[in-house]
């Protein structure tokens, strides 16, 4: 597999660096099927959306190449040579199998930007993606990022032209209301802060009650807080499980984890290996 991000000085940050991103998609390294184009967003998009990724495949013909990935707290949209989505959070193990040539050019919105699209809570996506014709003014996009991409999907001109016109489009639901911006720094702090362990800590830092607090995310990512820390842990284990000298019961308790078979318990169950399994694939 080859990654390739990019910064550009237009854009709010830099792109993220594989680490910041890998440590979700838990690929297989021998899997060399496609390859993934990273790039942020144009700034003024930061607070409705995080950054894009362009996979372009070619799977043999009789084969194929499933990919697995413990998806972020937030919506995605997604246009395909072949399909056309809007993707609520799946609260489990989200997996896309790749077969043949084929191209997509998906954006991972941020946590505001579900209810802004939609225009309802977004507790209703959960675990289910729809028709992006479905969805606000989006289905619109789908034939001219087809037209910019099909001949040539590779070419970084053409993913910068779909880029663009998928941008273009989000900007029409700007801007970001307060309570969009207030569950955007929540996410973030979550995502940001690993001695962050329970969902009291969450609602002291943010002088919210706990039922106000649900009542949020529920409403702006379909999730609970307690899902949300739970998912930072299992991003984070993941990430350093493919370091080959990771101990298992050092990162259990790195993780605020009792012991290493309660995190074994845990990513078995989110990913349907244990955590030696997966940190063998990168021995």
């Amino acid at each position: 597999m080859r990654t390739v991000s990019s910064s550009d000085p237009a854009r709010g940050s830099a792109a993220p660096t594989p680490d910041d991103i890998e440590r979700a998609h838990l690929r297989d390294p021998a899997d060399r099927t496609f390859s993934i184009a990273r790039h942020g967003v144009a700034a003024d998009l930061s607070a409705l959306a995080r950054r894009f990724w362009i996979p372009v495949w070619h799977v043999l013909p009789g084969r194929e190449a499933p990919q697995r990935v413990l998806q972020y707290p937030v919506c995605l949209v997604v246009v395909a040579d072949s399909y056309a989505r809007f993707y609520g959070v799946v609260s489990g193990l989200s997996t896309t199998t790749l077969r043949g040539r084929g191209w997509a050019v998906g954006v991972m919105l941020q946590p505001a930007a579900g209810l802004l699209l939609t225009g309802r809570s977004v507790d209703e996506f959960t675990d289910r993606h729809v028709d992006l014709g479905e969805v606000a003014d989006l289905g619109a996009l789908v034939q001219p990022v087809r037209s910019v991409m099909s001949a040539a999907p590779d070419d970084p001109a053409s993913q910068a032209r779909a880029r663009s016109l998928v941008e273009a489009a989000l900007r029409e639901h700007l801007p970001v209301d307060d309570e969009g911006l207030l569950v955007n720094t929540v996410v973030e702090t979550v995502e940001g802060d690993p001695q962050l362990l329970r969902v009291a800590q969450l609602c002291e830092r943010f002088g919210m009650t706990e039922r106000t607090l649900q009542r949020l995310t529920q409403r702006r990512l379909g999730l609970s807080p307690k899902w949300l820390i739970r998912r930072r842990r299992l991003h984070e284990a993941a990430g350093r499980l493919r370091d080959p000298a990771i101990e298992l019961a050092a990162l259990a308790a790195d993780l605020g984890y009792t012991d290493q078979a309660h995190l074994t318990r845990d990513f078995r169950a989110a990913t349907g290996l244990t955590p030696g399994r997966f940190a063998a694939r990168f021995s």
